[in-house]
């Protein structure tokens, strides 16, 4: 595909994304005074829209591998890798109602911190490491009193796709969350950033994949643990990088610029 086409097909979706999206905004805010199913209904059709928005503009789905390790009807770990927005808003979609991990600062933002309250994260104290943690683990006891899924990003924040590991490394925050819940961890490798890349109004054709290995019970040592998500995650995402470069020429090549 050629590049004025990527560009053509970027800007229609980002014409309709960036319309829809405070549309809905608006939409949501009388939910922030009704029950929490109003606000999860909003969310459910806002991240339904925009994938209908990729499919017709930008020609760009996506394919679980794996979902036979997710467990059912019961709350679990999920740790995820962070390429890009894209993933975000494909979790409702995966998971129905997960928890995710994100920094309490967001609840500041005037009415729509009410509307993210409202749909009930897992919210921490990053400025605060003793507080971060005792939130973060207060956060995961009760998501999994709910039997909801929890969602973290061990490395905190998004990666580019050729960044490493020992760039951004694994945090141990997960291993804290699976000491205090006895839950167990999914591993999520993805591709997410090569179509969808960070700090880019420019979307590219193809197939996203999300990869799901099998679950890590808890009882691991911390630094074990974080190598094995490590290992796991980085190992499975560079092969998904690998495979989807080696499917749709117009991607760029390990070590250009995305």
């Amino acid at each position: 595909m050629k590049k004025i086409e990527i560009l053509i097909r970027s800007t229609l979706f980002n014409i309709f994304f960036f319309t829809m999206t405070p549309l809905m905004a608006l939409c949501a805010l009388p939910t922030i005074w009704m029950p929490r199913e109003r606000a999860m209904f909003i969310v459910h059709s806002w991240v339904k829209m925009v994938y209908a928005l990729e499919r017709l503009f930008l020609s760009l789905d996506y394919e679980v591998r794996g979902w036979e390790h997710v467990p059912q009807g019961t709350s679990f770990l999920v740790a995820a890798k962070h390429q890009s927005a894209y993933e975000t808003m494909k979790l409702h979609i995966l998971f129905g109602d997960p928890a995710i991990v994100l920094k309490r600062e967001l609840l500041s933002i005037p009415l729509w911190g009410l509307f993210l309250a409202k749909i009930d994260p897992v919210a921490i104290d990053r400025g605060n490491r003793e507080q971060a943690m005792k939130s973060l683990l207060a956060g995961v006891k009760h998501v999994q009193d709910q039997g909801r899924p929890i969602v973290i990003f061990p490395q905190g924040t998004r990666v580019k796709t050729d960044v490493t590991a020992a760039e951004k490394p694994y945090k141990g925050g997960i291993a804290r969350m699976q000491a205090a819940s006895g839950l167990p961890i999914v591993p999520m490798a993805l591709n997410t950033g090569l179509f969808w890349p960070k700090n880019s109004l420019i979307k590219r054709p193809g197939k996203v994949i999300f990869q799901f290995y099998p679950a890590i019970p808890a009882g691991k040592q911390t630094e074990t643990l974080i190598k094995d998500l490590e290992m796991i995650i980085e190992t499975g995402s560079n092969a998904l990088n690998a495979e989807s470069r080696a499917q749709y020429a117009y991607l760029p090549k390990q070590g250009e610029k995305v």
